[in-house]
């Protein structure tokens, strides 16, 4: 099969001819349908996280079942399903308490250069990327990796919910619990940004103020949901936040993944207001705080994995919201890509043109 493999960091993807061996007990092939162009591939591509290499990226798709290995009995050959990251053990304390994203499993949820589902030609090991690697026509996955989906979903749509959507929806649902007529700022209008903006108007926040530096971006936040817009190029954001709500949020997140704007979102708080990072930090970057201000006003500051989802409950929602018109999927697709057009596809994520690039296999 064809696969987009990373080398070396800040080097162009290379498309490769690589395999998958056969599944083993509960494995599962995929043929790749469709896969979605994360800021969080970037985050690799750039190292500025670690993973062994070389490897194949990728990991917000949609796809066929092919084939199944024993024991599976969640899907079977011909079904339609999404992919996700959170692959869960469903036994270790953290599934069995009900928050399967932060699984503990490791012989299920593999660590980095674990893995030996992809085989290549060459000398050396090809890794799989975060127990997915869906930048390859096949991927070979643990069955507690991916949701089944109704047969009138497009697949497009759909590979977008395995990562960004469910990601940025999920902080507000689920991490947040952000209740209706709450304030709610959203910090980066990227896919997952987005995603956060439209869950808060599912979620009935009175108030959402979307915070970018691409006017762009922000009228599209308006058309999502968004209440206001803060362009932080005129002037300190955070006194433009603290202006419009009259002495700060409920709710503000993240979704840069930056240092300075983790910092911002709980400068934004109100008192009992509570910041939630969804954006990826650098590793081994800190964010500073203001001591005082956990006891001047109880706020707090949180993280969220993946939207602390629940991903085989909060996914088929997620596509009910979609099909009556509530989660506006069709605004996130800004291209609809070949393989051979991912480096192009990441270099204009880089630059801001758009918001979602998503591969299509079959094209």
């Amino acid at each position: 099969m064809r696969a987009a493999v990373l080398y070396e960091p800040n080097r162009p993807l290379v498309i490769e001819n690589v395999g998958v061996r056969k599944p083993k007990a509960r494995e599962v092939l995929l043929r790749t349908a469709c896969a979605g162009l994360c800021h969080s591939d970037l985050h690799f591509m750039e190292g500025l996280y670690p993973h062994p290499l070389p490897a194949v990226l990728g990991h917000e798709s949609a796809g066929i079942v092919e084939e199944v290995g024993e024991d599976v009995t969640y899907v079977k050959k011909g079904d339609r399903v999404i992919s996700c990251l959170s692959v869960f053990c469903g036994v270790c304390e953290q599934c069995t308490s009900g928050r399967p994203a932060i699984c503990t499993g490791v012989d299920v949820k593999l660590p980095p250069g674990v893995s030996d589902r992809m085989v290549w030609s060459k000398p050396g090991k090809i890794h799989q990327f975060l127990n997915l690697s869906s930048f390859a026509e096949q991927m070979l996955v643990h069955e507690n990796a991916i949701v089944k989906i109704r047969e009138d979903m497009p697949l497009d749509r759909a590979a977008l919910i395995g990562c960004g959507v469910i990601t940025g929806t999920g902080a507000v649902f689920n991490t947040a619990g952000v209740k209706p007529g709450e304030t709610m700022v959203v910090i980066g209008c990227g896919g997952i940004g987005m995603a956060a903006i439209n869950g808060g108007a599912i979620a009935g926040a009175g108030r959402i103020i979307a915070v970018d530096t691409n006017p762009q971006k922000l009228a599209m936040a308006l058309e999502l949901g968004a209440t206001d817009v803060v362009n932080a190029r005129d002037g300190d954001p955070v006194a433009q936040v603290l202006e419009l709500t009259k002495g700060g949020a409920h709710h503000t997140f993240e979704a840069v993944g930056a240092k300075a704007t983790a910092e911002q979102a709980f400068k934004m708080l109100g008192f009992g207001g509570v910041a939630t990072i969804i954006g990826m930090i650098p590793f081994g970057t800190n964010i500073e705080l203001h001591g005082f201000d956990f006891l001047r006003g109880e706020k707090k500051i949180q993280g969220s994995s993946m939207g602390s989802n629940r991903f085989r409950t909060d996914m088929p929602r997620l596509i009910e919201h979609y099909l009556r018109g509530k989660l506006n999927l069709d605004k996130f697709i800004s291209a609809r890509i070949k393989l051979d057009e991912i480096n192009d596809g990441f270099a204009r994520m880089k630059s801001g043109e758009v918001l979602r690039s998503v591969i299509m296999f079959d094209a």
